[in-house]
């Protein structure tokens, strides 16, 4: 069993690293296409990608007949999911259009906060730790947002808007993971929110595919390993993992944002800023500990 961790810490930490880095992806790729095209060309890509990793996944498993009911409900998860996801990612892209990778990372890891005060309405109740958490992070995110004239960036918006549709997406995954295969339900979702940014896509931007092919790299790189790979890992790396030790690996996805930003892109950010992400790190991972009922 603690090699069988190992592995799914490796796996996790792999999955953190790579989505780290998928906002330098999703910045670079803003200077040819638009948010609307970006998503909906990467997440497709996820799509595809997903199904043979379902195929290798299921490889050696007695098939059992699914009935309508669990069809239905394997569906209806997808969907549910895809449309947090669009959203989601949607805001997600728009802010990056308007603020640093390295802050976005860390904005967006908000989302480990979030989810347990939105569980308060599921009746889930929250410790006390995760109220401190709460406290450290508002005042992150005030180092790392407020300005000189107590102005929040347009683009801090978008990405904090963006991180509570996270949190409902990873709210209703969680729901939908009793009753369905987790890849098979990401692989619909990655259709569904396609499809979904397909329609402004098409409306709004009026895309060109030569300027889809110019940016194939961060397009590639965020549909196959941000979506295909890194979900894959995820999945693969909490089987035999404690879930607060899985979300406390994942949650290094904020700090490899960082490092990316500044190693590729040259991002760098002030000693203000630095400090707000020390303390949202640092709420993040006060968030996941054990805590006494």
């Amino acid at each position: 069993m603690k090699k069988e961790q190992i592995k799914g810490s490796l796996s996790l930490f792999l999955a953190a690293i790579i989505w780290g880095a998928a906002f330098v992806a999703q910045s670079v790729g803003m200077d040819y296409v638009g948010p609307f095209t970006f998503n909906c060309v990467r997440t497709l890509i996820g799509g595809i990608v997903l199904i043979p990793c379902i195929a290798f996944l299921n490889r050696g498993k007695v098939r059992k007949k699914t009935n309508f009911t669990e069809k239905k409900r394997l569906l209806l998860g997808g969907i549910c999911c895809g449309v947090a996801l669009a959203t989601g990612s949607t805001l997600q892209q728009f802010g990056i259009m308007y603020t640093t990778v390295g802050k976005a990372g860390f904005i967006t890891a908000f989302y480990i906060i979030i989810v347990p005060i939105l569980g308060l309405f599921l009746g889930k109740k929250c410790g006390l730790s995760v109220w401190i958490s709460v406290v450290i992070a508002l005042a992150g995110l005030y180092f790392l947002c407020i300005t000189d004239g107590f102005s929040i960036g347009k683009g801090d918006i978008y990405v904090f808007l963006g991180a509570i549709a996270f949190s409902i997406h990873i709210l209703v995954i969680d729901y939908f993971t009793q009753f369905n295969d987790g890849v098979k339900m990401s692989c619909i979702q990655f259709f569904v929110c396609g499809i979904l940014c397909f329609v402004p896509m098409m409306l709004f931007e009026h895309p060109e595919i030569s300027m889809i092919l110019l940016a194939w790299k961060p397009i590639l790189y965020a549909g196959v390993m941000s979506c295909g790979v890194a979900y894959t890992l995820q999945i693969v790396g909490q089987k035999n993992m404690n879930p607060t030790v899985a979300s406390l690996i994942l949650s290094l996805e904020s700090v490899t944002s960082v490092i990316a930003g500044f190693l590729v892109l040259h991002q760098n950010l002030s000693q203000r800023e630095l400090i707000g992400c020390g303390l949202m790190f640092i709420a993040i991972v006060l968030a996941q500990l054990p805590q006494k009922i």
